[in-house]
C-alpha cells in the first residue's frame, strides 16, 4: 500500500480554515491524533504506522491547527481546546458519525476530552502516554523542563536535548529527524503554539488558572468516560512518567494499560510492531 507523504496528503475547508490530514486505506474510520511538542505533525507522528492500520480501518491523520500545517483559528483559546474543536469540524466536514481515536500524548488527552464531552462521537480511544496526572514523579517533568526552555529560546541545542529526552535509545535521533523538525520549528505559528502550552510565562497562568478556577481538570472527569479505553505507555517515558496512567486508570471505568519495556515517549517509534499488534487487538474486538 502507497502510504508516501504525496499519496496521502489531503484537505478540507470548514468554517475555520482548512485542516489538513492524511488518508489511508479502506474499512471502518478511524482517527489518529498528534501530539504536542517541538515541530511536531500528525505526518511524523505516524508515518510509520499508517500502512499498518490502513490494512484494516480508513485512516485519518489529522494536522491540527496552529502547528504549522493546517490553517491556524482565528480566536485564541488553549491549543488542546482548539485542537478538540478541530477534530468536532473535521469529523462534521467529511460525514464521520463516530470513530475510535488514536491519541499521541496531547492527542490522547484531545480523545479524552472528546469521549467525556462528546461520547458519541469517540467509540474507542487509545492513548500513547499523555493522560493523567502525575502522582509520584516530579511536575513538571524533565521533558517539559526542556520544552519550557525552548519554548522561552530556540535553539537547535535545545532541540537535541528535548528529542533525547523523548526516546529510551538515542539511536532512534537521527540527523534528518532534527532537521526536519527544526525546520517546522521556525514557522511563526508552530512556536506561538509552543509558547502558549509551554511558554514559562503562559505555563505560569495556566497553572494559576487551575488553582483558581471551580472547573475541574480534566482527568477528574475520566470516571465519565463510556467507551473501551487502551492506555499505552512506554516504560521509560521522561515526557509523561508512567505514574500518570494510574488516576485514568482507576477512573475509567472501560481501561486497560499496557506497559512497553525499554520505551520512550514515542511509543509508536521505539515499540512499533508491539505497539501495532496490542492495538489491533484491541480496536478488533
Amino acid at each position: 500500500m502507497d502510504v508516501t507523504y504525496e499519496s496521502t496528503k489531503r484537505e478540507v475547508r470548514t468554517d475555520q480554515g482548512v485542516i489538513r490530514y492524511h488518508e489511508a486505506g479502506d474499512g471502518p474510520p478511524l482517527l489518529l491524533l498528534h501530539g504536542s511538542g517541538i515541530g511536531v505533525t500528525g505526518w511524523r507522528n505516524y508515518r510509520g504506522n499508517l500502512a499498518v492500520f490502513a490494512e484494516h480501518f480508513h485512516c485519518y491523520v489529522l494536522e491540527f491547527p496552529g502547528f504549522g500545517v493546517s490553517d491556524p483559528v482565528e480566536r485564541g483559546g488553549h491549543p488542546v481546546m482548539t485542537a478538540g474543536d478541530a477534530v468536532i469540524r473535521f469529523m462534521n466536514a467529511l460525514g464521520i458519525d463516530s470513530a475510535p481515536m488514536i491519541g499521541n500524548s496531547m492527542g490522547g488527552v484531545v480523545a479524552v476530552n472528546l469521549a467525556i464531552t462528546h461520547p458519541e462521537r469517540v467509540q474507542k480511544v487509545i492513548s500513547i502516554g499523555g493522560v493523567g496526572a502525575s502522582i509520584f514523579s516530579a511536575n513538571p517533568s524533565e521533558g517539559t523542563r526542556l520544552l519550557q526552555e525552548f519554548a522561552d529560546g530556540p535553539s537547535r541545542e535545545g532541540l537535541l536535548r528535548w528529542l533525547n529526552c523523548m526516546v529510551y535509545d538515542p539511536k532512534t535521533i537521527t540527523d534528518d529527524i532534527v532537521e526536519e523538525r527544526w525546520a517546522v520549528a521556525g514557522r511563526p505559528d508552530s512556536h506561538q503554539t509552543l509558547e502558549a502550552m509551554y511558554g514559562s510565562e503562559s505555563f505560569a497562568r495556566q497553572q494559576q488558572f487551575l488553582a483558581d478556577s471551580a472547573i475541574p481538570p480534566y482527568w477528574s472527569m475520566m470516571h465519565k468516560i463510556q467507551c473501551p479505553t487502551l492506555l499505552t505507555w512506554g516504560g521509560d517515558d521522561r515526557q509523561c512518567p508512567p505514574d500518570m496512567a494510574m488516576i485514568p486508570l482507576r477512573l475509567i471505568p472501560d481501561g486497560e494499560l499496557h506497559i512497553f519495556p525499554k520505551c520512550g515517549h514515542w511509543v509508536m517509534v521505539e515499540a512499533k510492531q508491539a505497539f501495532e499488534r496490542v492495538s489491533l487487538e484491541f480496536l478488533q474486538r
